[in-house]
């Protein structure tokens, strides 16, 4: 069986993910809302979270298994217009309106167990790239800020808009900010909520590389490349950066749990405005559909 076979074999496994391998140079893409299954809103449903973790699980334990010193890449990308538009509001509202913190813990804990694995490799020392090709916002923004290099293209934007509905972002933002910038700097973006055009978070460091528009693939093959020529410095790297500047599953684990808390104290205010940007991804969406039809 080639591994074209073997990847059409194994893709019902991840329904919402399309995955491109290239074994022989142990590099891994993993492309969200897959364009061939992909209907609904391009966000962190939990169908997309239960199927990262999947293939995460799956191919750190093969890339464990691989040559000592070689170093393995993995690439999230999207296969929507967009990277990524959040954590599934849809889902947060009616846990809010009903109370239901389980719900929403279970939801933050599974997001959180994403995030920390790309952040470290996957747990076989891999180096994940995030290849941002439209809007990541919110728990898109995470999940691209979780890895080790962001790639970029112009026009994109990104940033973390939740404090429109009195909420914070609570699945790693704030961690991984910190990795990249100050402190200070990283609760006033959060703060403020705004979102920034991919140019000015190249220039704040939040983002490494940006490219123009259909450039993207382009630059993480280089990325790729460039780590090549120096695997073991790369892998080093990663262990110092660890160490510096730790982010541990447990500190995400615990944020993550005054998120939920703060999510529950929401007012009618706070969730119709959440409502409103759930019926806006629903538009965007249709209208993306009808584009590619």
């Amino acid at each position: 069986m080639n591994n074209v076979e073997a990847l059409q074999f194994s893709a019902p496994r991840y329904a919402t993910l399309r995955i491109e391998e290239d074994a022989e140079r142990h590099v891994h893409w993993c492309y969200m809302h897959n364009r061939h299954t992909q209907t609904g809103r391009a966000c962190f449903r939990p169908a997309l979270v239960d199927n990262i973790l999947a293939y995460q699980k799956s191919l750190g334990e093969r890339l464990r298994h691989r040559e000592p010193g070689t170093l393995a890449h993995v690439v999230l990308a999207s296969d929507s217009d967009v990277f990524n538009l959040g954590g599934d509001l849809e889902l947060f509202c009616t846990a809010i309106r009903q109370q239901d913190r389980d719900t929403l813990l279970a939801y933050a804990r599974q997001c959180v167990l994403g995030v920390y694995a790309f952040h470290d490799g996957l747990g076989a020392g891999a180096h994940s790239i995030a290849l941002v090709q439209g809007d990541a916002l919110g728990g898109g923004f995470e999940a691209a800020l979780s890895c080790h290099t962001i790639v970029a293209e112009e026009g994109a934007q990104m940033g973390l808009p939740e404090v429109l509905f009195d909420l914070f972002p609570g699945m790693g933002a704030y961690s991984f900010l910190c990795q990249r910038i100050a402190p200070q700097a990283a609760e006033k973006l959060m703060i403020e909520g705004n979102v920034y055009p991919v140019e000015t978070l190249h220039r704040m460091g939040l983002v490494d590389i940006v490219v123009p528009r259909g450039q993207g693939h382009r630059a993480v093959e280089e990325v790729i490349r460039a780590n090549r020529r120096i695997p073991h410095a790369r892998m080093a790297m990663h262990r110092v950066r660890g160490m510096a500047r730790p982010v541990q599953l447990d500190e995400l684990m615990r944020i993550t749990e005054v998120w939920v808390d703060t999510a529950l104290q929401l007012g009618d205010k706070s969730l119709r405005t959440m409502e409103r940007l759930v019926r806006a991804q629903y538009r965007r969406q249709g209208g993306a559909q009808a584009a590619t039809a």
